[in-house]
């Protein structure tokens, strides 16, 4: 208890006084105390300090008082040794075997594509069925735009609607922006200011100044404007797909190390907009999870807990006597839709369909989320003790993932999906 208070000296009083009674009323959580944070990984924090990234209601990582910056740098130095691949962090649509030349096959979805999208009143059922198996990147950006609901059907009212919804956006930020130094949104500001940096920093693009900028207009302005959640820490992550696939509106390279300052700057200030917009309309349909001690998120962890226990008892039971809680690992699941525990090509390609599925990002995730811990079932089995599971859970090995295996998972998702949503009592024994 000594080394807490330590630990806890130059806190708010507050913040120590929770710290210590979540220690206090929690004895079990000394078992965690050598577990890597489930945000960032960090393994340098105090017990108390862990107990509080565990209950997460304060703040998603509670380390980012403890490890500031340096967060990430534990996390990788914490980890086994794994083997990279060339472009670790690459975003570019491919299989793990790379990026081959377009075959028959995709050349003829494109066209597909292209043929739904030409009409003058976009038939959306049918872009969602074609959308479900993924969408190829040349058509992308308009199908996100269509398919979240940004953009209108009618193919005559769409530039005006762009240019309505960038011009309303701006509007925000002339009203709203200048006061991200005042008294009562300076804690909301540092937070974001804090959290940017931190998001995808294996990727140069997000590491340009002037990306991190259109980034922290994004989540100040959509914070201001939902005074119920404000500014949750992973809010951050769900910016970043919308930016790749509307930047590749402008450009035909890779966008991992892409200068974005080579863009005109109406081209930068759409793509802003652009990504304001389709992540608002994606929030609107999860934002329980992000109010005060997102209640959402607690539902989805129990659900997800009740479907495991049905469709795959032995893991089940493998967790229960280790003692592992699902919160302690699918909080972040559900936090961030899955992007910390993929390559970001492969949210991208996730997003093609929970975009397709009617309540895809709130609804489907769960069984998407339940197929993605039965698909370790062997990892998990083999590991015996507590903080060997929860170090595997929390960096579990997808990093040369693609499409093939996110093709998979989805597939399963949906049928445990036909199998389990229909039924009255789907998660209960």
């Amino acid at each position: 208890m000594s080394s807490c208070l330590s630990a806890a000296v130059g806190l708010p009083l507050g913040l120590m006084a929770l710290r210590l009674l979540c220690l206090l009323m929690w004895p079990e959580a000394s078992k965690i105390e050598k577990v890597p944070c489930y945000n960032c990984g960090c393994v340098s924090m105090s017990l108390c300090t862990r107990v509080l990234c565990v209950f997460h209601h304060l703040s998603f990582c509670a380390c980012a008082d403890v490890a500031g910056d340096r967060a990430w740098l534990h996390r990788q130095q914490s980890l086994p040794h794994r083997p990279t691949i060339p472009m670790v962090a690459r975003i570019a649509d491919q299989n793990t075997s790379g990026t081959p030349a377009m075959t028959e096959r995709e050349a003829s979805r494109l066209d597909k594509f292209k043929q739904v999208l030409a009409g003058p009143n976009t038939d959306l059922e049918e872009l969602r069925k074609l959308s479900w198996s993924g969408i190829p990147r040349q058509v992308r950006p308009i199908t996100w735009k269509l398919l979240s609901g940004y953009l209108p059907a009618n193919t005559e009212r769409r530039e005006s609607t762009l240019q309505r919804k960038r011009q309303e956006y701006f509007g925000f930020i002339e009203q709203y922006y200048d006061s991200r130094n005042d008294e009562h949104h300076q804690d909301t500001y540092r937070q974001i200011h804090i959290d940017i940096p931190r998001t995808n920093p294996l990727i140069p693009l997000f590491q340009q100044a002037s990306v991190q900028e259109i980034f922290e207009r994004i989540l100040f302005i959509w914070a201001i404007r939902h005074p119920a959640s404000g500014y949750v820490q992973g809010i951050n992550d769900l910016v970043t797909p919308f930016f790749v696939v509307y930047v590749f509106e402008y450009i035909e390279e890779e966008v991992e190390n892409f200068d974005v300052s080579s863009l005109q700057e109406e081209a930068l200030r759409n793509i802003e907009a652009d990504s304001f917009w389709c992540m608002s309309k994606l929030l609107d349909g999860i934002q329980d999870n992000y109010t005060f001690a997102q209640p959402g998120i607690q539902r989805k962890v129990k659900a997800l807990e009740e479907l495991v226990s049905r469709i795959d008892e032995t893991v089940h039971r493998h967790m229960q006597q280790y003692e592992v809680e699902y919160l302690q690992f699918a909080f972040r699941w559900m936090n961030n839709l899955l992007m910390r525990e993929l390559p970001l090509r492969c949210t991208i390609r996730l997003w093609d369909t929970y975009q397709a599925e009617p309540e895809g990002f709130s609804h489907f995730h769960l069984y998407v989320c339940a197929a993605f811990l039965v698909r370790w079932r062997k990892e998990i089995l083999e590991e015996r003790d507590f903080q060997g599971l929860m170090i595997l859970l929390q960096n579990l090995p997808t990093m040369h993932w693609g499409n093939e295996e996110v093709s998979v998972l989805l597939a399963e998702a949906y049928r445990l999906k036909f199998a389990f949503a229909d039924a009255p009592n789907h998660y209960k024994r």
